[in-house]
């Protein structure tokens, strides 16, 4: 069985951040995000990692619910606290999904091809095999007192398989098990998140998740509450807005956010 173990992810970690990031690894986690969030209340550190083997409440974007069944996949919450604009802190998102894709097309992990479906969700072979959440506090309208990134992410194929009701569109990174490529791809990933962490106002990851969007120009759905546009995708900016047309010619920038959109 291939298990996640604390000194299994340190040792595969960049000098950089073997010291920055304290790693501690769970059973079982209500929700990684949801403790690392009273973890922050408590004044932890940035750099605090809880890695759950597996999630009775796993959550999602939109207040969707996160399948996360024991052994087959990753469940994690890395504790920021950046000194950014309250706007910026929208970027760890987008920057999260470029690194997930950067670590599972490493030579390693097989070269795979991973996609972003704008804003959070990753893709391989035309499923979803990873969700990410960012979730903040914040002191006022401009400073941030914390943010929590959470990744969850189908890494192996369940026993029993998804549920029906996201068996077409949940799919795992890898059928079978291999020791010790959970806690590389756990390292292989806080390396890449880190590094483009730390350089996250200067956007460079930008162009890197634009190359991977695979909403760009197609036909979409945009979703904001009840109401719902048809749309095309037209571009990914600088500061990972989705740039849309509407039927009726009208073109705007939707935030990451506030709107969802569906590809058709």
């Amino acid at each position: 069985m291939d298990i996640i173990t604390k000194s299994g992810i340190i040792d595969g970690l960049a000098d950089d951040f073997k010291s920055f990031l304290n790693i501690n690894v769970t059973d079982v986690s209500q929700s990684t995000n949801t403790q690392v969030k009273g973890i922050a209340r408590n004044g932890e550190n940035e750099g605090y990692v809880l890695v759950a083997l597996s999630q009775t409440a796993g959550r999602g974007r939109m207040g969707r619910t996160f399948f996360s069944p024991e052994n087959t996949g990753i469940y994690m919450s890395i504790l920021l606290r950046p000194q950014i604009s309250a706007v910026d802190v929208t970027l760890i998102t987008p920057a999260a999904a470029v690194a997930v894709c950067k670590t599972l097309e490493k030579p390693c992990f097989g070269c795979l091809k991973p996609a972003i479906k704008w804003v959070n969700d990753i893709y391989l072979n035309n499923k979803k095999v990873c969700g990410i959440l960012t979730e903040g506090s914040f002191k006022n309208s401009f400073e941030t007192d914390f943010a929590v990134l959470g990744l969850g992410i189908n890494f192996y194929e369940p026993p029993k398989g998804f549920p029906e009701d996201i068996s077409s569109v949940a799919g795992s990174v890898f059928g079978n098990e291999k020791d010790g490529l959970k806690n590389k791809f756990i390292a292989e990933f806080l390396n890449e998140f880190m590094y483009i962490y730390r350089n996250l106002q200067k956007r460079e990851f930008a162009r890197e998740y634009k190359k991977r969007c695979f909403v760009i120009g197609k036909d979409v759905i945009v979703l904001h509450g009840d109401d719902k546009k048809s749309a095309k995708a037209l571009n990914v900016n600088e500061n990972i807005g989705l740039e849309v047309q509407y039927e009726n010619g009208e073109k705007a920038v939707i935030s990451t956010g506030e709107i969802s959109v569906k590809v058709l």
